[in-house]
């Protein structure tokens, strides 16, 4: 075989299991930067095109629950059909599709804002798409490298789009002092995402990254339903997601109590994606080296959240927000490796649906108590956090219990 032979030969090694795992990190980063840039700056632009404060958290509202409740119908289908490859790339391409061409509403007139709204609920939908479909691809690439550490590797590379996403878009509005074609530039990381995500398929169907993903589904009768460990599980999550708030009621009291102004705490939020990052590396690897009780850390981290998260002191606050941030890492990916560890691999999408949908509700029920008692019962919301996260707790040690031996092989 002649030099130029053999070089041919080596830039067409097949894809270790690592490189199609950090690939898919790197759709995932791309991907993020878009959706992330657009809703960073999605209130102001709609405000922009004549939206009242009602109709921004009307149409942001239902995209979130779009985003999450869709994933009961669009994981089954993927299980059904084995088309996860099919559906992931729909998803992707509606997110890169949709939000640079929100650069079009501020010319279309008296239609611009209702052109935005349907785009902006387009984006969601690609999320609700492709997100079961996407983590049962990724559960099965990083069964050989250990899923811990996979889903880890995975959601640190997907925080650093979180992170320079709503930074593009700053940058080139103060720049240019157009929203609009901040999202036009989104385009760019839209199209490298959907490309990168191409050659992934590729590499993968072609069975050089692993055999497990390229294999068919197994038919849906042989799996027909999810066991009940599963079930405790997500019950025992969507306990930890009720008590862990979101960030816009940790940063509303850093305003209302006068220790941050409004333009500071994006800076600090930025820091707590940071930190999400390192809880989900940390976790992850250590999931796969001394298995899922390294989950046993989560509720306990919820459980201070709301009396350091809503202190007085600036300094506690801030203490707080980093314990958000490692709670919320390790819900974001840890959590995921264990899912796949519970359920057949014939139904992954269809568990990463009922999952989200869980913790959607969950989301939903804590955010609305934790508004509903921050003003006047601070001290029953931190008692009521405190005994969803023992409710927790205590299904998570059933889950353990329950939990079925490996069918996939060994854990590396």
């Amino acid at each position: 075989m002649d030099a130029p032979t053999r070089t041919r030969s080596a830039s067409k090694a097949p894809w270790t299991p690592w490189r199609a795992v950090v690939a898919f990190g790197v759709v995932s980063l791309a991907a993020d930067m878009v959706y992330e840039g657009m809703r960073s700056a999605a209130g102001p632009f709609l405000g922009s095109l004549g939206a009242s404060a009602l109709t921004v958290g009307v149409v942001t509202g239902a995209g979130e629950a779009i985003a999450l409740a869709l994933r009961l119908v669009t994981g089954p289908l993927a299980d059904r059909s084995g088309r996860y490859w099919s559906l992931t790339f729909v998803g992707y391409a509606l997110t890169a599709l949709c939000v640079p061409l929100l650069a079009l509403a501020p010319f279309l007139g008296a239609a611009g804002l209702a052109t935005a709204s349907v785009l902006i609920l387009l984006e969601r939908t690609g999320k609700a798409v492709r997100s079961p479909s996407k983590s049962a691809l990724l559960a099965r690439m990083a069964r050989v490298v250990g899923r811990g550490r996979g889903f880890a590797v995975h959601k640190a590379l997907d925080q650093v789009g979180a992170f320079a996403g709503p930074l593009l878009v700053a940058g080139v509005a103060l720049l240019t002092g157009r929203l609009w074609l901040a999202f036009a530039v989104l385009a760019v990381p839209g199209v490298v995402s959907l490309l990168l995500l191409a050659q992934l398929r590729t590499q993968v169907i072609a069975g050089t990254a692993t055999d497990a993903v390229a294999a068919p589904p197994t038919p849906i009768a042989e799996a027909a339903h999810l066991p009940g460990s599963f079930y405790a599980f997500a019950w025992s999550c969507a306990a930890g997601t009720a008590g862990l708030m979101t960030f816009g009621v940790i940063s509303f009291h850093l305003v209302a109590a006068d220790l941050l102004g409004a333009g500071v705490v994006p800076v600090v939020y930025a820091v707590a994606m940071a930190v999400e990052a390192v809880a989900a590396l940390t976790t992850g690897f250590a999931y796969d080296r001394w298995s899922a009780r390294v989950l046993y850390c989560l509720p306990v981290l919820i459980a201070t959240i709301p009396a350091l998260a809503f202190s007085g002191r600036l300094w506690v606050v801030l203490v707080g927000i980093a314990v958000w941030g490692l709670a919320t890492g390790i819900q974001d990916s840890t959590v995921k490796a264990l899912v796949a560890d519970l359920v057949p691999q014939a139904r992954l999408a269809t568990a990463y649906g009922v999952f989200a949908a869980f913790q959607g509700v969950a989301a939903l029920a804590g955010g609305s108590l934790a508004g509903a008692l921050y003003t006047h019962h601070l001290g029953v919301l931190v008692g009521a956090v405190a005994t969803a996260q023992a409710v927790s707790l205590g299904l998570l040690v059933t889950t353990l219990r329950l939990r079925p031996a490996p069918t996939d092989g060994p854990r590396p």
